[in-house]
This record gives C-alpha cells, structure tokens and sequence, in this order.
C-alpha cells in the first residue's frame, strides 16, 4: 500500500469530513440530490429497527427518509471523528453522532433525540470521496410519550385531517 504523506493525509481527512458535513446539511434540508451524490452507486445503509432497519442503496435510503421525515425538522450533528485509512483511497470512520427531530402528530407536538456511532466506509473514486457504507448504532434515544414515526405517524395524520 502506498502511504498517504502528512499533507496528503490532513488533505483528505479534511475532504471527509466535510463529506460528512455535506451529507448532515442535505439530509436536515431534505436536498435529496445533494444527499445521493455523496454517495457511492454501490452504497449499503443498515440501520437498527427503530431506523428503518436494512435501508439498502443511497436511493433505496432517499426513498425511505423522504416518506419518514416528511413534515420532521430535523437537525443532525457528527463530531469527533476517528477515520482509518485502509488505502490512500479507502478509509474507515466512527463518527459520534446526535440528532434531533421535531414534529406535529395530529396537534400535538413530539420529538425524538439520539445518541450513538455512524459506522461508515468511503472511498475516492475519480477524485472525489464518496460514502460506500453506513450503519448506525444508537447507545441512547428518548421520545415524547406517544411519539410515532414514519409510516405510523403518517397514517395517523392523515386519520386526523
């Protein structure tokens, strides 16, 4: 394997990391374009059940998030990363992560906040870094009592209307 120098180095943790900027600031915007093209053809999401569970592609994830955060303000956090480099072109990361979501359930308002690890792979291809894999491992979730989600909390609403 051919070593990154200190530069090359430093040059492409900053090129991650703000790939994981770029993709915390699409996904709370809802720009689903953005959010797939930071993402690899071949990408594969797995999340816990309480995430979507198995999400499959960056557009299989797209698809699902844009059912599930519909109507959701949404604000997601990733910091302090640890990010291997397995190639000059692969590496490995742990992001700790963060995230708050707000919204109408019927009248009431609700909310989720959570806490855990974004397991994830990248790598660049043609120049750019592009995520390959992500899965997310919550240690810690609290919820407004009778919070739903995702399909659940749409068929609730549209029981209201």
């Amino acid at each position: 394997m051919d070593a990154l120098s200190g530069t090359e180095r430093l040059i492409a943790l900053s090129e991650i990391q703000e790939l994981k900027a770029r993709r915390d600031h699409s996904l709370d915007l809802k720009e689903w374009d953005t959010y797939v093209s930071l993402h690899a053809p071949d990408h594969v999401s797995s999340h816990g059940a309480q995430d979507g569970g198995d999400m499959g592609s960056a557009a299989d994830v797209v698809r699902q998030l844009a059912v599930t955060l519909d109507g959701v303000i949404t604000a997601h956090h990733s910091h302090t990363p640890v990010i291997e480099f397995e190639t000059p072109e692969k590496a490995k990361c742990v992001w700790a992560m963060e995230d708050n979501l707000y919204w109408k359930q019927g009248e009431e308002d609700h909310w989720l906040r959570g806490f855990g690890f974004y397991h994830e792979t990248c790598e660049k291809r043609d120049g750019v870094w592009l995520f390959t894999s992500r899965s997310l491992r919550r240690t810690h979730v609290m919820m407004s009592p009778g919070a739903k989600l995702g399909a659940e909390r749409a068929a609730l609403n549209k029981q209201n209307a």
